[in-house]
This record gives C-alpha cells, structure tokens and sequence, in this order.
C-alpha cells in the first residue's frame, strides 16, 4: 500500500521511518509546509513528495498519517475521509473541544475509518494490564494511580497553544484509565502549581498537577503529572483490587531511585524521552494501521473515543481554575 504523510517534523520524520521499514508498506509520499522536511524525508526514505495536502490526496494513497499542527488536524481529517482515505492522526483531533464535535459530526456515518494516535493503547504492559482486568485477575478494583512525569517542560510556542497541561499531558492517563479498566469517568477534582518557568504560569498552565477521578462503579483515580522530572521520563500505572494488584511501567529503567539499604532496583539507565519509553508501541500503533487501510481490523481508537479523554480534560482543567469538583457531565456535549 502506499501511505501519504502530512506533517515531517519530530513526530512526522519517526512515523516516516517507522512506515518505510513495514512490510505492508510499499511506498510513501510526504508533505510539509517546510519544504526542506519533506526532500529530507522524500531522500531518506525513497518517497515521492507532494507541494500540498490536496496533491497529495490526488496523487493516490491508501492511507493517510496527520503528523502536522494540531491546528490543520480537523481539515486534515476531514479531507481524509471525504476523499475515501482512512486517516490516522496524532492526538488531539483538534485544539478545542468544540472543534473536536464539528469533526465528530463531519466524519458520522461515512465509511472511511478514523484512528487517533493514543500510543499506549499499543504498550506491551497497558494491554497485559487491561487483560488481567479484563479477566477479573485482579477482582474488583478500588483504586487506580497514573503517573505521566516528563523530564523537562516544553518550549514556550508549545504551551501556549496546548491547552495546558491536562489536554496535552495528562489525557494520556485519561485514556488509559478508561481503556485499561473499562469504566467511565464521573467525577473529577484537580488541582495544581507552577514552581518552574514563568511562561508556564503565564499561560495559565500548571507545570505540576494532580487529579483524583471518580468512576462510574466508584473506583478512585489518582493521576499525578509534572513538567518537571530530574531522573526522566517516568509513565506508570497501578491497579489496585480486591484479589490482586499489578503495575505498568515497573521495570529496570524505571526513573526512580529506591532509598531502601541494599536494594539495587532499579538498575537500568533510566527512561528520558517519550519516543525512547514508547518507541515499540509507537511501532505497533501504525502497524495497526495498515490493518485498518487493509480493511482486517476496526479502528483502535476512534473520534469518539478520543474525544472521551478530552471531556475528562476539560473537566479537570475546569476543576483547576474554579477549586471545586466538577462531573465529567457538566462539561460534556453530546
């Protein structure tokens, strides 16, 4: 198949080199509006290049990869699906919420599918997790703690267009909550603080935050986040039950350090970058989506599931602002 690719920065040259080297892959044509990007992709990988979305739409493709700005992310999608093209994009489906429900609504009924780039639906760990869940391994749950702490903050452009901290952090562990334990968020109550860089705090962002969650069979969420990591990239999940407990993310590069006397755990260099702790689910994501342009499978993580973690985004952001507890519902538009 051949696969167009929109957007060659950070996220677009990995996703270029991770499709050139797939077997179902035969050939790509790339897009940018630096056109430098584009050559340097189009020399490394032997793929052809298009000057726009839409030539490389007309140019033929089987399937479509979003890597470009989360602004151009709803046309993108859009242009996709009205060509017939199943799309895959890069979380978020668009800057705001309501951008998010306009593409909901264009995308509606039409048989091209849509897949969301949620890469830890693709980690080995979270989807043993979800199978021992799944499978009653652990017995009823009662309390669940995400932890995604990044080792330095983004650049200021970053987070003056992210949304803060919930939307484009945090919504990874609302993702995961929700997949991993099939439930749904109720509840939220977050809150924050901002002890690093000024233009964090000047875009009204946290740079540190927690949210304690509340799901619809009364499970405890606690979900903990920070632009500001010294020993790195540290992404975890527990799953505490009645019968069992289990953990993701537990393993020799874990970036903590133990203070116990003797104790050697963990002994591996430590996680510092997501692209290094998620690299294999990265890979795993596309190569699911080959199978969904081949028509073998339906999409992993739809519009609407996407949209799902953006609602319990708003909330907590919400939660933020005003100190208070917010339902997920209060939110929330159909």
């Amino acid at each position: 198949m051949r696969i167009g690719i929109l957007g060659l920065g950070r996220i677009g040259a990995f996703h270029a080199e991770t499709l050139a080297g797939l077997d179902a892959v035969e050939s790509l044509i790339v897009s940018d509006p630096a056109a430098g990007r584009a050559r340097a992709a189009a020399d490394r990988f032997g793929a052809l290049v298009a000057d726009s979305p839409a030539a490389l739409l007309a140019a033929g493709v089987d399937g479509l990869v979003v890597a470009a700005a989360t602004d151009a992310h709803p046309a993108l999608i859009r242009a996709g699906v009205e060509a017939g093209v199943p799309v895959f994009c890069e979380k978020p489906v668009a800057r705001t919420m309501t951008e998010g429900m306009e593409v909901l609504k264009a995308v509606a009924g039409r048989d091209v599918p849509v897949q969301i780039g949620f890469n830890r639906r693709f980690d080995a760990g979270f989807g043993a997790a979800r199978a021992a869940v799944r499978a009653g391994e652990l017995g009823p749950l009662h309390t669940v703690r995400s932890t995604t702490l990044d080792p330095a903050p983004p650049p200021a452009a970053y987070v003056a267009a992210s949304g803060g901290i919930f939307r484009d952090c945090s919504v990874h562990d609302f993702d995961m909550i929700r997949w991993v334990t099939g439930r749904e968020v109720t509840e939220v109550y977050a809150t924050g603080g901002n002890r690093g860089a000024a233009y964090i705090r000047e875009h009204g962002d946290a740079d540190t935050a927690g949210a304690l969650l509340t799901l619809d069979d009364g499970t405890l969420a606690v979900v903990s986040s920070s632009r500001y990591n010294g020993r790195g990239h540290d992404v975890r999940m527990e799953l505490l039950g009645f019968a069992d407990s289990l953990a993701v993310g537990l393993d020799d590069r874990l970036p903590l350090r133990s203070a116990e006397p003797g104790a050697t755990f963990p002994a591996g260099v430590p996680h510092d970058f997501f692209l290094d702790r998620f690299a294999a689910a990265y890979r795993a994501e596309l190569a699911a989506f080959t199978e969904l342009v081949a028509g073998s499978r339906p999409s992993p993580c739809t519009v609407e599931d996407a949209l799902a973690a953006g609602w319990i985004a708003e909330a907590c952001t919400l939660s933020l602002r005003e100190h208070r507890p917010v339902p997920v519902a209060e939110v929330r538009r159909a």
